[in-house]
Order: structure tokens, then C-alpha cells, then sequence
């Protein structure tokens, strides 16, 4: 691929995460924003506010009237100015836009999940690789200072050999967004929500053996929990829980608790910070040097854009590993808890 120091993107939806990833290009000098797409003319005009999520605060007006406006996808693609997207479309459109992106020449930032399936996930891995672009799935959880200060502490071995593990995510019921309560659209909480704990449970310990989880879902009155354990042999238990908690008042916390040989980390955004409790007894706060979780995401795909790397630190060979895994997790649930073999 051919060094450029600056990056043409363009954002190709501006929904909740496509209005986040847009303040975020603001603090990105390497990357120059291009175009927007979106087939509602109020938010083309700049107006976000009406915009909400579960983290974060509402929407902005933005000022678009340097850039390309368009309605559709495809003509951005069609755009030989662009020459990466950032596509932060409902989750069933992520894979065929990502795919026709690649085809069309452009880099490509899809937000998570990957896709929907495993099927989709590894065409897109393959066309990356027929394309000779960058693909990189938003898994932002790996840019989160404490996540990733742990990720250091586990996968360097200085904490001995991992025993237990526990990672949980919960929120309100995502009434800002329709399709969001449609798991054919969505996958639900565990595609919306724990595919962040399923990418880094990947993260830290690779693929397990097999998968099994159990769980209640009731979309009509915002209810999606899931307890899922993966197996890893060498490891006593791995625990993935959490999902959605009834709609709108319901808060937003993520935490996790690793044991190990040498000591327990654990973290909580629930005023927690990372800390280390050592096997001798103790407790060592960690710095984990946060910063805008966003804005490094961002600009560590432009770093790979710009030269021509590969996202070693976000692969999206796991991002497409933890759609199976979480696919998994619901056959699991839908089965009464059947342990599920990971054969791929």
C-alpha cells in the first residue's frame, strides 16, 4: 500500500456512534473528514442533537459545510476522493457495506460487531486480503486504559498463570434506537453490548475450547441477560455476563475481575480504578493513563491507513472470531445451556 500523510474519510451513518466517532475526527489531524452519509436530510444539515446513547452525552450540532453530502453508501464509495470509511450503519448492513467498500478500493472501519454471522465476518477478512486494504473492526474496548493496562499485566506472564476470570456489562434497554430492539437486525444484547467482553476474554486468553450459556430473553419488555462460561482447559472459570436491564432509567457499568497466580486485578467503572491485589497481600492502584477511548481508536486505524500496516493491535481475524463466539453463545442459551464445541 502507498504512504499517505493524510487520510480522506468519510462517515457513512450518523446515529449514535456515527455522531461519537465524528467528534472524535476532530481531534485526528492525520484524517480529514470528506464526506457524511445518511438518508436524513435534518442530520446531513448538521444536526445531531436529537441524538442519544448509552454512554456518553446527547448529540451536537455540527458544522458540515466543508463536506460531501450523500444519501447513500454507494455514493461515497463511488467517490475516488474517499479513500477510507467509517461505518457506523445498524449492525445488518455492517458486512455488505464493509464488502462493498473493500471492492470499491477503500479502507474500512466497521463499528462492532464485525457482522452477524461467521460467514460474513470471514468474507470480509477475505476480501481484505484480495483488496490488499486495511479492515478494522471498532473493537474499543482494547483503548480503554484499564483494559489495556490489564491486557499488558496478564499477557506479559509477570502475574503467573490466569485461574478465574469474570467480565460483566449491563445497561438500559437501547429505546433511542428501533432496530436496536430487533435481534435479527441487532443480534441483541450479546452482539450489541458483551461482544466488547467477548473480543477481549479473545484478547487475553485466545480462543476456548468450547462455549455454554444461559439466560433470559424478553425484547417486549427489555430484558436480554446472559451468564455465559467459555472453557478453556487450563483455566478453573471464565465468565461473560450482563445484557440489557429494562429500558431507558437502568445505568450503564462495565468491570471485571482476573485471578491469577501472583494476584487479582480487578476493575469497575462504578468508581473502582484498576487495582492489583497481591498474593502477599496488597492492594496496588494502577495508572491506566486514560485518554479519549474514541480518539485513539481512530487514530490508531489511521496510523495503519497511513502506513500502510496492519491493525496487529486490533486484528479483525479475532473481531470475526468473537462474532462465532457470541453466535455461539446464543445457540447456547437458545439450548438450554448445551456446551458448545468452538470448531473453527
Amino acid at each position: 500500500m502507498v504512504y499517505c500523510p493524510l487520510m480522506r474519510i468519510a462517515v457513512i451513518g450518523l446515529g449514535f456512534m456515527g455522531s461519537t466517532h465524528l467528534k472524535a475526527w476532530r481531534n485526528i489531524p492525520e484524517a480529514e473528514l470528506v464526506a457524511v452519509v445518511s438518508q436524513d436530510e435534518n442530520k446531513l444539515s448538521g444536526d445531531l442533537s436529537g441524538i442519544q446513547g448509552n454512554i456518553g452525552g446527547p448529540g451536537e450540532k455540527m458544522d458540515f459545510s466543508r463536506v460531501k453530502k450523500y444519501h447513500r453508501a454507494a455514493e461515497a464509495l463511488a467517490d475516488a476522493e474517499i479513500e477510507a470509511v467509517d461505518i457506523c450503519l445498524p449492525t445488518d448492513q455492517h458486512a455488505p457495506v464493509a464488502l462493498a467498500a473493500l471492492r470499491a478500493g477503500k479502507h474500512v472501519l466497521v463499528e462492532k460487531p464485525m457482522a452477524l454471522d461467521g460467514t460474513s465476518a470471514d468474507e470480509m477478512l477475505a476480501e481484505a486480503r484480495k483488496s490488499g486494504r486495511v479492515l478494522m473492526a471498532a473493537q474499543v474496548l482494547r483503548f480503554i486504559g484499564a483494559y489495556e493496562k490489564a491486557a499488558v499485566r496478564v499477557k506479559s506472564g509477570e502475574l503467573g498463570a490466569v485461574r478465574s476470570a469474570l467480565f460483566r456489562r449491563r445497561c438500559a434497554a437501547p429505546a433511542w434506537s428501533k432496530w436496536l430492539g430487533d435481534p435479527s437486525r441487532s443480534g441483541g444484547g450479546v452482539f450489541d453490548l458483551l461482544i466488547h467482553d467477548v473480543d477481549y476474554c479473545i484478547y487475553l486468553l485466545g480462543k476456548p475450547a468450547a462455549v455454554s450459556a444461559a439466560g433470559y430473553e424478553n425484547m417486549e419488555r427489555g430484558i436480554d441477560v446472559i451468564l455465559a462460561e467459555f472453557h478453556y482447559p487450563s483455566i478453573g472459570t471464565v465468565a461473560i455476563a450482563g445484557g440489557w436491564h429494562h429500558p431507558k432509567s437502568y445505568p450503564f457499568s462495565m468491570e471485571f475481575t482476573i485471578v491469577s497466580d501472583n494476584g487479582t486485578l480487578e476493575y469497575s467503572s462504578e468508581g473502582r480504578p484498576l487495582a492489583l491485589y497481591t498474593a502477599g497481600g496488597e492492594k496496588q492502584v494502577e495508572d491506566a493513563g486514560e485518554a479519549d477511548l474514541f480518539t485513539e481508536e481512530l487514530r490508531y486505524f489511521t496510523h495503519c491507513v497511513t502506513r500502510g500496516e496492519r491493525p496487529e493491535r486490533c486484528p479483525p481475524e479475532e473481531s470475526a472470531l468473537a462474532v462465532k463466539l457470541a453466535r455461539l453463545m446464543l445457540e447456547s442459551r437458545k439450548n438450554n445451556g448445551e456446551k458448545m464445541a468452538c470448531r473453527f
